[in-house]
């Protein structure tokens, strides 16, 4: 049986987004299902697209996502390197073999040597617009014979090469999610193959590697389903045996337009950015058009593997709901050791200038019980430097309503002298004597439940609410309490 093979080939032209990763995700998910390969090429035939460092930040988003790919393109040390038996692996290294093909089309008659200038071309279809046709090709330059064509070039004269397509002719192929399509050819446009600058075009290039590279499934984007009849033609004027095609549904945004950087974050690096966790990305990045035959919802890799199929992917957009997506990180968070969130929650403190290195490396253990004191609650790592804030404050002002009227309580004066008077008989406040505490408390002034606990948060947090108080405690450590107490005994009592 013929090994499995499927590819993602994006172009550098900037960062991964967030629909480009859905699609090297389910191109992998479909491979590994398969017992098959999975390969990374770049698509670099647009030379002025290309972005600097782009190749690299794809890579790395790949990698940070955990969608391991067996072949292609990789970075070792700081450099660009290529693994696998079909390569290269980047289309611009591949000119040679392109050329090779289009003279075997033009010699078959299935491509043509085309000298339209640009001006023309315009208005050729201005033309066909206002007459409300389809703007394409006319196909002026198709009867151009060989001899004259050759013979034209050999005098200086730019050219383009394009697909001949016959006249009237049903091009039909199956796809996994759409069914069966038939496009006839007059429908079609005379695809450019091949451009002036000897670059072939996205469509000359893609069907000549996928055949190449013995690629067994094209898993791509709906956007590109126009241009697929153009390739099947290609395949066929060839003599190739066709792939197995798939178009996934696009990523839309609540207002089911196509996610774009004008409605916030698109790439992967920005929720990288934000917090998010990868497997979490991944897991809700499955759901995003593809539903397993229960209600499941949390997945580890294998088990996406195990599930996915193209059966169960959508026709239709698949919308990208931000709250999901952070229900589901929220659970990767609190699934998550405490040790990891610390390490991946520095960076965020350093950022917003609550600690620095030294106080990274000095306090890593406070910080882990930082970290834990709130890990429950968080949506994303981004959000620590907010939660945490409180604890890093020199005083804390109360602001909300239930926070004054819980401290104008008649027995809180009595309630906050018995906590610095118990903090005054012990040198530090550890874990353990931050446990029975507010026993002490109580047993010192026989206030007890909410009327001895509120009053406290109040004092050392400024909310009615917040995390494990034993934890807010040693935290701040004896010092820091007391200068609490005393600011608020000074503004508010």
């Amino acid at each position: 049986m013929k090994e499995v093979r499927l590819r993602f080939a994006p172009s550098p032209t900037g960062y991964l987004h967030i629909g480009g990763l859905r699609t090297a995700l389910y191109n992998y998910l479909y491979a590994k299902h398969n017992n098959g390969k999975f390969i990374l090429r770049i698509e670099d035939t647009d030379q002025t697209r290309f972005v600097e460092g782009a190749i690299e930040s794809l890579i790395n988003s790949l990698h940070w996502a955990g969608v391991k790919y067996d072949e292609g393109v990789f970075v070792e040390d700081g450099k660009i390197v290529e693994k696998g038996d079909y390569g290269p692996y980047i289309q611009s290294k591949r000119l040679d073999i392109y050329q090779k093909y289009v003279k075997e089309l033009i010699e078959k008659g299935h491509a043509y040597y085309c000298f339209c200038s640009k001006e023309r071309l315009d208005a050729v279809r201005e033309e066909q617009k206002i007459k409300g046709l389809v703007p394409k090709y006319d196909g002026l330059c198709r009867n151009v014979s060989i001899e004259e064509a050759k013979e034209r070039i050999a005098n200086g004269e730019e050219y383009v090469v394009r697909l001949k397509l016959p006249h009237d002719y049903d091009i039909k192929f199956h796809d996994l999610v759409r069914g069966d399509i038939v496009i006839n050819t007059n429908d079609i446009d005379d695809q450019v193959l091949l451009k002036s600058d000897g670059f072939p075009t996205y469509h000359l290039a893609v069907v000549i590697d996928d055949h190449l590279m013995e690629i067994t499934h094209i898993v791509r984007g709906e956007e590109w389903l126009p241009s697929t009849p153009k390739h099947v033609y290609l395949y066929e004027a060839l003599g190739w045996e066709k792939p197995t095609y798939v178009h996934l549904p696009t990523v839309l945004n609540k207002d089911r337009k196509k996610l774009s950087k004008r409605h916030g974050d698109v790439s992967v690096e920005d929720f990288r950015d934000k917090g998010y966790l990868p497997e979490a990305l991944i897991n809700y990045l499955a759901l995003v058009g593809w539903s397993p035959e229960d209600n499941q919802e949390i997945f580890t890799m294998d088990e996406l593997i195990e599930k996915f199929s193209f059966e169960r992917v959508s026709k239709t957009g698949g919308i990208f709901d931000k709250d999901k997506l952070n229900w589901v990180n929220g659970h990767y968070i609190r699934s998550s050791s405490v040790e990891r969130i610390t390490k991946l929650a520095i960076p965020y403190l350093k950022e917003a200038g609550l600690i620095d290195d030294k106080f990274a490396e000095e306090k890593y253990y406070w910080l882990e019980l930082l970290v834990k004191t709130v890990q429950e609650g968080l949506d994303t790592i981004a959000e620590i430097p907010e939660k945490v804030a409180f604890i890093f404050k020199e005083h804390i002002d109360i602001v909300e309503e239930d926070a004054l009227e819980v401290i104008k309580g008649e027995q809180v004066p009595a309630v906050l002298n018995a906590i610095k008077e118990e903090l005054n008989k012990v040198e530090e406040l550890d874990e353990e004597y931050a446990k029975g505490f507010m026993k002490l408390v109580q047993k010192a002034t026989g206030v007890k439940g909410k009327n001895l606990f509120m009053p406290a948060r109040v004092a050392l947090t400024g909310s009615t609410h917040g995390p494990e108080f034993v934890n807010v405690l040693v935290l701040l450590g004896k010092e820091n309490i007391i200068k609490r107490i005393e600011h608020v005994e000074e503004k508010y009592l």
